[in-house]
């Protein structure tokens, strides 16, 4: 997959371009139906699959301190994207000066001159252009006078339950209650964050024999505190571990971590990046009384996701 940041660098239109545009956080199992489509329709048209996104993402800009947490960072997203199969990532640099940009522009000099577009598959609540003006409605128009094809799409459903939508919404909900096992049935994978392992208060190994990996959120939805059951990917390998999120009650720190002590591991991967999955929530935070009782505690811990972790 081509990854396109800057469109003044699109010198040519792609060939019978098929093209989706939106935020796609999370590029969840919904996100991924749509770029099937799109895979399909430019190879029914012998063209070139594009996904349009946006960084940031256009409500941190518009509203500024007012927006949700990420579920995706943009190297995540890229790669899922990549994954799905897509021929071409273009990724705008968004400001209120593009957001300025009227939908008639919009579509006539951005999606038709510049990248080539054919046909546009888009959702049922699909808008575009200054103050959202660009409704279906006008792009079905934009459709007929300047000669592409606009294919909209209903949402699916995770299954037949009517709970069970599938949105970047839902989804953050799920994960900051801790509900990462039903978060997977939407994302078809996971919920991940990565970061790179920082020197932490050097008491995981010392006092309480598990040694931890403790990374920093970014910008991303943290799962609601806790422990869990999760996989670690680390230099190409995956691990099984345990992940502690919270503010350590025990020790009265009041500072928030997300630490990892990775099962069978011993390795000095300070300064490594890491991944870490989260498979399932196994309880809440707790003040113990002592350090012997924590320890207690995180060993009956492990074994419970040594269980749980033996069927992924």
């Amino acid at each position: 997959m081509d990854i396109i940041e800057d469109i003044e660098k699109i010198d040519h239109p792609y060939k019978n371009a098929v093209i989706t545009i939106g935020n796609f956080d999370g590029v969840h199992i919904g996100h991924q139906a749509l770029f099937h489509q799109v895979i399909e329709k430019a190879r029914a048209l012998q063209g070139t699959s594009v996904v349009m996104t946006f960084e940031p993402h256009p409500i941190r800009v518009l509203k500024q301190n007012n927006h949700p947490p990420l579920i995706t960072l943009y190297e995540q997203k890229a790669e899922l994207i990549a994954k799905a199969g897509i021929d071409i990532l273009i990724c705008i640099p968004f400001t209120r000066e593009f957001a300025s940009i009227p939908a008639k522009e919009f579509v006539e000099e951005i999606l038709v001159k510049r990248i080539g577009m054919k046909a546009v598959i888009v959702g049922e609540d699909y808008t575009f252009g200054k103050n959202r003006e660009g409704t279906l409605d006008l792009l079905k128009t934009y459709g007929k006078q300047i000669g592409f094809e606009v294919i909209v799409v209903k949402k699916i459903q995770a299954s037949n339950n009517s709970a069970d939508k599938i949105s970047s919404t839902r989804i953050r909900e799920l994960v900051s209650e801790g509900r990462v096992a039903e978060s997977q049935k939407l994302l078809g994978r996971y919920y991940q964050i990565r970061g790179t392992v920082m020197t932490g208060r050097d008491r995981g190994g010392r006092l309480l024999g598990f040694p931890t990996a403790n990374i920093n959120l970014y910008d991303e939805l943290s799962p609601k505190t806790g422990v869990y059951a999760i996989t670690v990917e680390c230099k190409g390998n995956k691990y099984k571990g345990v992940a502690n999120i919270g503010y350590s009650p025990t020790f009265d720190d009041h500072i928030f971590t997300v630490e990892a002590h990775i099962l069978d591991f011993n390795d000095d991967i300070y300064g490594q990046k890491i991944r870490i999955n989260f498979i399932k929530r196994l309880r809440d935070e707790k003040k113990f009384l002592n350090i012997s009782e924590l320890s207690n505690q995180i060993n009956k811990d492990i074994s419970k996701a040594r269980n749980i972790l033996s069927e992924v």
